[in-house]
């Protein structure tokens, strides 16, 4: 089994909820074991304009390969009233692979490392609750050096 870590994000629809029930789904994954999930955080929303986002990192452990995981959570995100019409627009539900295991994965419809978590402080500090500071990318870079460069800011924790 690898250790996997999902971003996890939502605008719209009473997004706590929205991400307490992507919880259970991720519990239920197939070959997979759910490990935890971090605090919840709300933040300005990257585009003007668009409600306040409410972001979280989930960790399972699983034997899926990533395509495959990556199909069971856009099936997640569609039974959670995700709909696709523009790609920074509001939803629902956003389910994003942020790690998968060691691997370096270029596919054209997954990219992981995820291509922005670097820079993203909604995603960087949920991480960091769940992973140890210690924790090497693909690339080389560990948690603890992304989170120097990536400072605390626009985030306010919530409870899950």
């Amino acid at each position: 089994m690898e250790r996997i870590y999902i971003g996890m994000g939502s605008n719209l629809a009473d997004p706590a909820d929205q991400l307490r029930s992507a919880v259970q789904a991720l519990a239920q994954l197939p070959d997979s074991r759910f490990v935890g999930v971090s605090a919840f955080y709300q933040s300005d929303s990257l585009l003007p304009g668009q409600p306040r986002y409410t972001n979280a990192v989930a960790a399972i452990d699983s034997t899926l390969a990533p395509l495959d995981l990556l199909d069971a959570l856009q099936a997640i995100e569609l039974d959670q009233g995700r709909e696709r019409h523009e790609r920074w627009g509001p939803r629902t539900l956003d389910l994003d692979i942020l790690l998968f295991g060691d691997r370096l994965i270029d596919e054209p419809r997954l990219k992981v490392p995820h291509y922005h978590m670097h820079a993203r402080p909604f995603v960087l500090y949920p991480l960091a609750e769940l992973a140890p500071a210690s924790l090497q990318l693909a690339d080389g870079r560990t948690l603890s050096q992304l989170l120097a460069d990536c400072p605390f800011i626009g985030l306010e924790r919530i409870a899950p």
